[in-house]
């Protein structure tokens, strides 16, 4: 089944969640070294994932485009206020904001878990080979990662699942539709660039877990659609500029 490796992906997710805000308080020092050592060791991971690939303009272009798209739909605005809805949808059967707010560990779960480079390639080896060696290994590390979440900053963590069932999801089903349209050639470019481009976005994610500076990494999120349009559309943009430059 195509949606497989998705679905143990957020089972994990949901595990490690539980478990997680089950675990006694953890002191704030050991809290906020533990937050740090993510921080780093995802900012580390965007630097990684950026360097895959060499077409930096590509990149640049679908941040910008994206950025602008997601800024006009506030999408880091109506995940926080998702997050602070289910807050007090929790409160109010008597539940509690757990360890943080609820709004903070859906907000920075969901970006972490859905913006790694295996959050693409994972479902995309789901859709394109029904394969989910990639996610198994993914649901593995994001479980225990959730672990650490939750206990760091509460319940929220768990209702990160969901947007990872529906993100992952809609790749491995798009992937597995439009896979006889593509050349190896033209998909492992496509791979590439999104993945670079989300690489930049996840170093946004771990400058925010480190309260370096405040990057609204939420509405970069359209910069991966964008990305992925790029490859296949770059010889008619080509083209059309062409055209416009020398109209002869």
């Amino acid at each position: 089944m195509v949606l497989w490796g998705t679905i143990v992906n957020a089972l994990a997710i949901v595990a490690g969640g539980l478990l997680g805000s089950v675990l006694p308080r953890i002191p704030e020092g050991i809290r906020n070294t533990v937050l740090q050592g993510i921080g780093l060791a995802i900012s580390v991971l965007g630097i990684t994932m950026a360097l895959k690939t060499d077409q930096i303009l590509t990149v640049i272009i679908s941040l910008v485009v994206g950025g602008i798209i997601g800024e006009i739909l506030k999408i880091e605005h109506r995940l926080q206020r998702l997050g602070d809805k289910l807050q007090q949808l929790l409160l109010k059967k008597g539940g509690t904001g757990g360890r943080g707010s609820i709004s903070e560990g859906f907000v920075t779960a969901t970006l972490v878990f859905c913006i790694g480079a295996m959050a693409i390639l994972g479902p995309l080896d789901s859709g394109l080979k029904h394969n989910h060696d990639i996610l198994y290994t993914k649901a593995l590390l994001d479980g225990f990662l959730s672990i650490i979440f939750a206990s760091a900053l509460g319940l929220g963590v768990i209702f990160s699942a969901g947007p990872v069932l529906v993100y992952q999801g809609i790749i491995a089903l798009a992937a597995s539709l439009i896979a006889m349209a593509l050349s190896d050639a033209a998909l492992h470019e496509i791979i590439l660039v999104v993945t670079g481009t989300g690489g930049v976005i996840v170093i946004g994610v771990g400058l925010n877990i480190l309260e370096v500076k405040k990057i609204n990494v939420g509405n970069m999120l359209p910069a991966l659609v964008i990305a992925a349009l790029t490859v296949p559309l770059k010889p008619w943009i080509v083209d059309l500029f062409a055209r416009i430059v020398n109209p002869m």
